[in-house]
């Protein structure tokens, strides 16, 4: 076991912390056409992105990415930034998060940040945990010994050795997570000390936290429907063919980009290859166990955010409009109610 120290990046410096907004929320509960509505009310907001799915090119339909139209009427930050075999850490997201700010309130505007990624809303809030520096033999190890694992029929033998040592950050992940699963028995292995507990960052004082953190707490059944409608528009808009197209492309997709939903369950049913046929038996297979795992993936982001002290919560009712939202949120940070 190493003596390498842990460290902490500080998030954005305070006087830009305290004039950013936040408007968070699981996926499908309608954080796009709110936010661009908050926008259109105050005329002096521009969006970055709080997601890590839409940092990757030509994973646009997968990830309900903002359309060209969205991103003329509001100017947006943090999209297509890396190409899908490229990997971003949280600490490369803070350090662009940081840049974006700071010039957007160089232009006299203020930063909203928009999205359903609680590691990134955290890091942003607290500073982000660097760890120790990858140790490469040991990566390639639990690399091996997960392959050699796989082979026997033991898809999950990461998972299972990271709950020996760090269950918290075991139910954090997906089992399918090799490389976050890695890391957190790398930082084990090296320091002696679970990456869940070295991830504590405490919450600032409230004098300097920013005042408007808010995420859209949504009715499990309203969302459940959206989540079922978002998907199986997804696939009448061609996630399939974009599915196809990134496993076509030179370099392999990074197995950050991989595990993004709709993308993993395609791939699988491919074996990743673009070419292959596939049934509709089991395109409907894939359609429902990408509904099913976007589901579970919408309740684990409730839990991130109503666990972040940080966080005010507003209740959705479904018969309000996005408008309605806006203008709500837009009362809260004038101090109206």
């Amino acid at each position: 076991m190493s003596d390498t120290a842990s460290a902490s990046t500080q998030s954005l410096p305070l006087n830009i912390l305290q004039q950013c907004l936040f408007l968070a929320g699981p996926t499908a509960c309608g954080k796009t056409d709110i936010s661009l509505e908050w926008a259109r009310l105050r005329g002096d907001l521009e969006i970055v992105s709080l997601d890590s799915m839409t940092l990757y090119r030509g994973m646009d339909v997968g990830t309900a990415k903002p359309s060209l139209a969205d991103r003329q009427r509001v100017p947006h930050h943090l999209l297509d930034v890396i190409d899908a075999h490229e990997e971003f850490s949280v600490a490369d997201y803070l350090t662009a998060a940081r840049t974006t700010c700071e010039e957007i309130v160089a232009r006299g505007h203020r930063p909203l940040f928009v999205g359903g990624t609680g590691l990134y809303l955290r890091s942003i809030l607290r500073g982000v945990f660097e760890g120790p520096p990858a140790d490469w033999s040991i990566r390639e190890r639990l690399e091996q010994q997960a392959q050699q694992a796989s082979a026997k029929g033991d898809g999950y033998w990461l998972m299972r050795q990271l709950e020996k040592v760090d269950p918290e950050a075991a139910l954090r992940l997906h089992p399918n997570d090799q490389r976050r699963l890695i890391r957190a028995l790398e930082v084990y292995e090296l320091t002696g000390k679970p990456l869940s507990a070295q991830q504590q960052q405490p919450a600032l004082p409230p004098e300097q936290r920013p005042p408007h953190v808010y995420w859209l707490d949504a009715p499990r059944d309203w969302l459940h429907d959206r989540i079922d409608r978002r998907v199986d528009q997804m696939f009448a808009a061609g996630l399939l063919e974009e599915v196809r197209h990134l496993l076509a492309l030179p370099s392999k997709i990074s197995h950050t980009a991989r595990q993004g939903l709709g993308y993993k369950e395609l791939m699988d049913a491919l074996h990743d290859d673009p070419d292959a046929a596939i049934s509709d038996v089991d395109l409907a297979a894939a359609k429902e166990l990408i509904k099913t795992r976007t589901r579970q993936f919408a309740k684990r982001q409730g839990t991130w955010f109503r666990n972040l002290e940080e966080c005010i919560a507003i209740p959705l009712d479904t018969n309000d409009s996005p408008q309605t939202i806006a203008a709500r949120l837009e009362k809260k940070v004038r101090g109206e109610s």
